[in-house]
């Protein structure tokens, strides 16, 4: 299994899965992707059976339409999505944060993590889910079984989550490693190299320095 980021001026590669991220200003960054002639390449791998998965911005990409009224990530206005899931999604003031639990479409492997979104979706898609929370249902999973769309980050951390994800993807057996283990040990190497290079007893003295205030 091989997974890789593009980047600019790069092109797609035949994969089995394309991962549309989270983004901060939606609506320019899917024009660059339009600028970057990815639409075409996406559309063609759907067609040839691939499978895409939209992750908070990256799902409301997938729409029909991404609605800015208030100007909140650029100039107000409106542009066309991917046409791809039928929602739309419109940007509001207020920012959803919210930590979440539930259980994926796929395989219903139990899935955690949180949102933090200011887009409102809507739309017929989002009556078939891709994940059940606690609470409500969430995200849209197409007809089709080839397109995911969720507003939950973590959704690969969960490693019966993510096994699910790759199942679905196409890997046969996969094998996630867990990774609370492994970003714990990073983080401890992590402190370990701190602690190793730094003077921390003369970076304690700087701090308990009383300095004179402006």
């Amino acid at each position: 299994m091989k997974f890789r980021y593009l980047g600019p001026g790069e092109t797609f590669s035949a994969c089995d899965l394309i991962i549309l991220p989270g983004s901060k200003s939606v609506r320019a960054d899917l024009a660059w992707l339009r600028a970057q002639g990815w639409e075409q390449a996406i559309l063609r791998h759907l067609r040839y059976g691939g499978k895409l998965i939209g992750l908070c911005g990256g799902f409301q990409m997938l729409g029909g339409s991404i609605h800015d009224p208030f100007g909140l990530e650029g100039e107000p206005g409106n542009s066309a999505g991917l046409g791809l899931l039928a929602i739309a999604t419109t940007l509001a003031r207020h920012k959803q944060l919210r930590n979440v639990t539930g259980r994926l479409a796929l395989d219903e492997a139990p899935v955690s993590g949180y949102e933090i979104h200011t887009g409102v979706t809507s739309g017929e898609a989002l009556e078939r889910p891709a994940v059940h929370l606690d609470d409500r249902i969430e995200g849209a999973l197409s007809a089709d079984g080839q397109i995911l769309g969720t507003y939950l980050h973590g959704l690969f951390e969960s490693a019966p989550a993510c096994n699910a994800l790759l199942r679905w993807a196409g890997l046969r057996e996969p094998q996630t490693p867990d990774y609370h283990q492994i970003r714990d040990a990073n983080i401890d190497r992590l402190a370990d190299a701190v602690a190793a290079h730094l003077d921390l007893a003369a970076i304690g003295r700087i701090l308990a320095m009383d300095w004179p205030r402006r």
